[in-house]
């Protein structure tokens, strides 16, 4: 089993090797591709430390709620609020 630390090193290491958004993207298309990037960077984290079963399961929940629009996390002020589904302007 691989300790957390090991499992940062190996995405930070893995991190260095994503490529950047491409610079004649759209500020939108910029945006969605460093949330993929950030979205592998932990998928490959989970696996280093979990296993591929556990890192499917986490992220297939993970999306059930997000197309359910239930909250992802409880908030610390008690609110269990989650962000709107709505795309933005």
């Amino acid at each position: 089993m691989m300790s957390r630390n090991n499992a940062t090193m190996i995405a930070s290491k893995q991190q260095a090797q994503m490529p950047s958004p491409q610079p004649d993207m759209s500020e939108e298309a910029g945006s969605k591709d460093a949330f993929f990037i950030q979205l592998a960077e932990i998928a490959e984290a989970m696996i280093a430390a979990h296993g591929r079963d556990f890192a499917t399961g986490a992220l297939v929940l993970s999306a059930k709620f997000v197309a359910e629009g239930k909250p992802l996390i409880k908030r610390a002020n008690g609110g269990d609020e989650t962000v709107s589904a709505e795309k933005p302007g």
